[in-house]
């Protein structure tokens, strides 16, 4: 059986680094997934009945994509040890189908993210209307620092923004936390396609020569 050699060996090396970097990253996206998906404030804001779960489908797309990554970063490290056509070939074709899935799922996010923001707001309103002192309301009030909405305002003396500007600015920076993470994520892989097509490529042509 013939070994890679030369500048190959430093590929195989650095597909090898970059496999483990690429499994840290996907336990940092696991636990970012995990953050945003039992994070005491956000659940606060989500957890009424008839509450939308657009927000949440997005956080569990992250949190099934880093385990995803965690387990293809594995198996990226395996084939590139034991410079395996098999497993380098099976690491780039699972690098592919995340990464469409990735590409997918920001497309949806991207276009939805208004709705996102609309839905709860139209949820804060409906709940606010039908009991202003209930406890999710007064959850909203306190994590969002804001009162009533622009069409029914707060009998708050204090100069605070109405809830429709609070939940917007909340959940955009949380949106973008997840848009950040799906780009890196997106970038990363992309080097690591390319590693492991040209390591498969060099195991094959040394054993053609052999």
């Amino acid at each position: 059986m013939g070994k890679v050699e030369g500048g190959m060996k430093c590929v195989k090396y650095l597909l090898f680094v970059f496999n483990f970097i690429f499994w840290l990253m996907g336990s940092l996206v696991l636990a970012v997934g995990l953050w945003l998906r039992f994070d005491p404030e956000t659940v606060s804001l989500l957890n009424g009945d008839g509450a939308p779960d657009t927000f949440f489908i997005g956080v569990y797309i992250l949190i099934v994509a880093g385990g995803l990554v965690m387990l293809v970063g594995f198996f990226g490290c395996c084939g590139a040890v034991r410079e395996s056509q098999c497993l380098l070939g099976s690491f780039f074709a699972c690098l592919l189908i995340i990464f469409g899935a990735e590409v997918a799922a920001g497309v949806f996010g991207f276009l939805n993210k208004d709705k996102i923001i609309e839905d709860v707001q139209n949820f804060y309103a409906k709940t606010y209307n039908e009991n202003n002192n209930g406890t999710l309301i007064t959850s909203y009030h306190k994590v969002l620092s804001c009162c009533g909405t622009k069409v029914t305002p707060c009998t708050d003396p204090r100069e605070i923004k109405d809830c429709e500007v609070g939940i917007e600015e909340f959940f955009k920076s949380k949106l973008y936390i997840i848009g950040y993470v799906g780009i890196g994520i997106a970038g990363v892989m992309i080097i690591g396609m390319i590693f492991s097509m040209v390591l498969c490529c060099a195991i094959r042509n040394s054993r053609e020569v052999i």
